[in-house]
């Protein structure tokens, strides 16, 4: 009875933080699925996709468990308690990975057909997006 009696009737701030970290928490979620299931596609769908875009079934498939596993790792990283020194990282590297990719693509870097070159572009496009979310993220924690 005394736990009951004891026990806040409300909690002030979310599990794991503050309100403040939300938005940050939400687009490392958001990440993190999106990179899961765009993996778990490309994983399923290696050997056809490899044909349309240009490069190999083993490289799909490598790039595709990547994802997923990365994914899986981003989603457990967003609910640790600092969670500002990881939405910087991982702002860093969508930022990073946006540069090189793009570099790849005007630079000739990969043997990627047209449909490979707007799938890849499309997937830069999306995770920009996101890193400008985290950004606002951390900006909101400073």
């Amino acid at each position: 009875m005394t736990a009951f009696v004891t026990r806040p009737l409300h909690r002030s701030a979310p599990r794991g933080g503050t309100a403040e970290a939300a938005l940050l928490r939400f687009a490392l979620r958001a990440d993190a699925t999106v990179c899961a299931a765009l993996g778990l596609l490309g994983a399923m769908v290696a050997d056809p996709l490899a044909r349309l875009a240009g490069m190999t079934a083993t490289t799909g498939w490598l790039v595709g468990a990547a994802l997923v596993s990365y994914g899986a790792l981003l989603y457990a990283l967003a609910a640790l308690p600092d969670i500002r020194r990881v939405g910087t990282a991982v702002y860093a590297g969508n930022v990073a990975f946006g540069a090189v990719a793009v570099t790849a693509v005007l630079a000739g870097w990969l043997p990627l057909t047209a449909l490979g070159t707007d799938l890849l572009l499309g997937f830069v496009a999306i995770t920009l997006g996101l890193a400008w979310l985290q950004h606002r993220g951390v900006r909101r924690l400073a």
